[in-house]
């Protein structure tokens, strides 16, 4: 079973994908903020990181640098989620250290492909 960090402040997205997800034989551990989500990735050592980029505390591109610049959680992928669709929100996701980026709302299929390609 693969270990997921969702990393996600509404309460509502959260509960939604965790649950289907985990339907999908996932063991998923959750953080509503960027820094939690640091500290959780760190403590638990997941096999891939889902990354809100809207995060109180902490916001997910400094989440996601922060994790790549890190020895040990460097090597973890992130998936950004982000309802932040354009070209230049991609391009930001991306020079901040993401692996993958998907749009809100999620095309469970789609991640499940993204999330399937790292987890080989």
């Amino acid at each position: 079973m693969h270990k997921i960090v969702l990393v996600e402040d509404n309460e509502m997205n959260r509960d939604m994908l965790s649950r289907r997800l985990i339907r999908k034989g996932f063991e998923v551990i959750m953080a509503v903020d960027g820094e939690q989500g640091i500290a959780t990735a760190t403590a638990e050592k997941p096999d891939l990181i889902l990354m809100d980029l809207s995060l109180p505390v902490l916001d997910g591109w400094e989440a996601i640098r922060r994790l790549k610049a890190s020895p040990d959680t460097s090597m973890i992928p992130v998936i950004a989620l982000t309802a932040h669709a354009m070209v230049s929100d991609r391009e930001k996701a991306f020079a901040a250290g993401c692996d993958d980026f998907d749009t809100k709302p999620v095309d469970l299929n789609g991640l499940l492909e993204k999330m399937r390609y790292f987890l080989k």
